[in-house]
């Protein structure tokens, strides 16, 4: 919710498939005019003495087609990915001092700053110099967690070392910076999760590389205290929880670790009652859920395992998972949207709703007639927001699509909407979806 109690939607709108914001009306209107006006050219006095031309850099913008073409002028609605972190454009009267815009003060420009999507944020952090602090300090993402306040982006990799971004709510494709090269990671299985402003990749070899959407950039990541891979996860705001999995060594894992993206550091968890690996994870109802995977002797587990943040416990909840995946399958495909938990059967091409009561689970209709996977490898299920999204698509000898495709939970048979889609030489190795 933002800061006046209203509750911000994103909606379909009419018939189109576009996702939207659609805010509620209120005394918050005159919020939103504020920070219109802050984009709007409020800000746009001479250029500070210290900042010269060579420091304007004109970004390319690459459309579904993956064409690049010259970027438009400059509008609050169409910034880069990597203008949050292109130096300023040009700044304000108000320098450094202690309030933001002077003329309403620090805290309504935060306020104001909390409604805008995060995609405008290259354009506010190029108004003067508190506001770029706020936007690449981090700040902004920190309160805008405090007051609920999100917006998710997907990011998935088809190519090793490559990862790009889609906006839902612009129906922007974006491409990430490039991994760094390194042999070792290049040859291993990857893992990855996004958490707080951060998306994770994990390969064996005892490799994490680290990419900041505050910095544009990547970096090396913490290790863990036990490196895995094959591993169940779950992010809520700035902590992510992982357990299971298997090491350098082949050994199946049932020691658990909590991440800290404001520290970069791991902690060691009581371990499972199961070691497993090709297990999945989500978080609900405030606990942290690992589901299916395989143990030793590559035998099926169909329990599932919660462990209480409170009690720092665990607790084993039979037949879990009871037919969601096989030994030569993916891990689970599930996903939570306002703490109900969903599955996507890739055998069967189901998408199955969590009896939490009676421990079963509900057949509600069918996943995307042109969603394709090897065995559930190549399809990602992801809650965005209070989406679903179902990322694949239809394979031929010369190539093929990526398609993402989009459902509002409601217990009815899915109905569902094809948002964006662009071509594609392979499948989608790893998927992430980071809100903040």
């Amino acid at each position: 919710m933002d800061l006046c109690g209203k509750r911000e939607d994103m909606a379909l709108q009419g018939g189109d498939s576009s996702l939207t914001p659609r805010a509620s009306p209120g005394d918050c209107e005159m919020e939103s005019r504020w920070a219109e006006g802050l984009l709007d050219g409020g800000g746009r006095k001479r250029r500070a003495p210290e900042e010269s031309e060579d420091d304007v850099r004109e970004m390319d913008e690459v459309d579904c087609g993956g064409k690049r073409s010259k970027p438009p002028s400059p509008q609050p609605h169409t910034p880069d990915i990597r203008e949050a972190h292109a130096p300023s454009r040009c700044r304000t009267a108000a320098g450094s001092g202690g309030d933001l815009i002077g003329e309403i003060g620090r805290d309504l420009s935060i306020n104001c700053l909390l409604r805008l999507s995060r995609s405008e944020y290259g354009s506010v952090a190029s108004l003067n110099r508190d506001f770029r602090s706020l936007v690449r300090g981090g700040d902004i993402y920190r309160l805008r967690r405090q007051n609920n306040i999100s917006e998710h982006w997907v990011y998935f990799s088809c190519n090793v070392l490559e990862w790009d971004a889609y906006d839902p709510y612009r129906e922007r494709w974006m491409t990430v910076p490039k991994m760094p090269s390194d042999e070792c990671f290049m040859c291993s299985d990857k893992e990855s999760l996004a958490v707080g402003t951060e998306l994770l990749v994990f390969g064996m070899a005892h490799i994490v590389f680290r990419y900041s959407i505050l910095t544009n950039s990547w970096t090396r990541g913490e290790v863990m205290n036990s490196p895995r891979c094959l591993f169940g996860s779950a992010s809520v705001g700035e902590k992510a929880y992982v357990a299971g999995g298997t090491d350098s060594l082949g050994r199946i894992l049932s020691s658990a670790e909590l991440y800290n993206s404001e520290t970069h550091t791991w902690t060691p968890l009581p371990s499972m009652n199961r070691a497993r690996k090709n297990c999945s994870g989500v978080f609900m109802d405030g606990k942290f859920y690992v589901i299916g995977g395989v143990t030793n002797n590559n035998m099926i587990l169909t329990c599932g395992e919660e462990y209480d943040v409170q009690s720092k416990s665990w607790r084993v909840i039979e037949n879990m998972s009871g037919g969601l995946n096989g030994v030569s399958g993916a891990p689970p495909l599930i996903s939570v949207v306002k703490n109900e938990l969903y599955a996507a059967d890739y055998s069967e091409k189901d998408v199955k709703k969590y009896d939490k009561h009676n421990n079963k689970w509900i057949t509600l209709g069918k996943l995307p007639e042109r969603s394709v996977s090897m065995n559930g490898w190549g399809l990602a299920f992801r809650a965005c927001g209070e989406r679903l999204i179902v990322i694949g698509g239809p394979r031929t000898s010369v190539g093929g699509m990526i398609e993402l495709n989009s459902w509002i939970p409601d217990d009815k048979p899915p109905v569902w909407n094809l948002i964006a889609r662009r071509p594609s030489g392979n499948f989608v190795y790893n998927c992430a979806v980071m809100g903040c």
